[in-house]
């Protein structure tokens, strides 16, 4: 039997703007948008006269679909099935099956809170979200407002990934309080500041950002998992923290070399 052909439809598109995310690298991104309430970004568009029209009217939106692409998930070729972390890593579904970013076109889609549009800002407009789980320096290709009559599908079920998400429990050494704590008078935003990054820490943290297979090997509680430790950038840190009983402890913020 011939193998039927895929559609030979071409596209060039062109971004519009780009992210500007507290995530520096894909480890410790949440996997869905939403989960991390506190993460925070800003798209900044291209300082086109026609773009500062496009967004008029936006900001009577709560909430928005940002289109992007996925441009540092390391492969050239897209797979087929894939090993969702949400099963184990054990189990394999069909990409489209999936939100991995391994596709046939690395396209990704999440839903973000706005919280500001400023059209008018210099070198392009800039838009303001949180509840992001996009890398920085993404390239964006489309925003559209989230409409709740049309998006929302309250019955909707959730197939294999339909299990609630379990979350583990988190805190802080001293060391990585008084970092917070120093970081947050440097900025001059005191104790608001400390709170949200310090929340921001345990959004990340309570998710359990490792591979499945560190999953399988260490799980929280383990008396082989006890002090194995990691780290993740966030913003202007390094975040070292490590397992600690049937959670994890943040250990301390290093401050990034620029």
């Amino acid at each position: 039997m011939t193998k039927p052909k895929r559609a030979s439809h071409r596209f060039q598109f062109e971004a519009i703007g780009t992210i500007q995310s507290c995530f520096k690298e894909k480890f410790g991104i949440p996997r869905q948008p939403g989960l991390v309430t506190g993460a925070r970004a800003t798209i900044k568009l291209a300082d086109d006269p026609d773009l500062r029209t496009a967004i008029r009217g936006l900001e009577g939106f709560s909430h928005l679909w940002v289109v992007f692409v996925f441009h540092d998930h390391g492969s050239r070729k897209w797979k087929p099935s894939i090993r969702p972390p949400r099963l184990g890593g054990a189990q394999k579904v069909g990409v489209l099956a999936s939100r991995s970013p391994h596709r046939p076109n690395p396209i990704g889609l999440s839903v973000v809170t706005l919280e500001a549009c400023r059209p008018d800002a210099a070198g392009g407009p800039e838009i303001d979200i949180t509840g992001v789980d996009i890398l920085d320096s993404t390239p964006v290709l489309d925003i559209k407002p989230y409409l709740p009559y049309a998006d929302s599908v309250p019955d909707a079920r959730a197939g294999w990934a339909e299990a609630p998400i379990v979350r583990v429990p988190v805190d802080f050494s001293a060391r990585a309080e008084s970092a917070l704590l120093e970081r947050a008078a440097r900025t001059g935003a005191a104790s608001d500041g400390y709170g949200r990054l310090r929340s921001l820490i345990v959004e990340m943290l309570e998710l359990d950002p490792r591979p499945a297979f560190q999953k399988r090997r260490f799980p929280p509680g383990s008396p082989e998992a006890q002090g194995t430790r990691y780290g993740f950038k966030l913003l202007d840190f390094d975040v070292k923290w490590e397992i600690r009983g049937a959670g994890f402890r943040v250990l301390g913020l290093e401050e990034l070399s620029h």
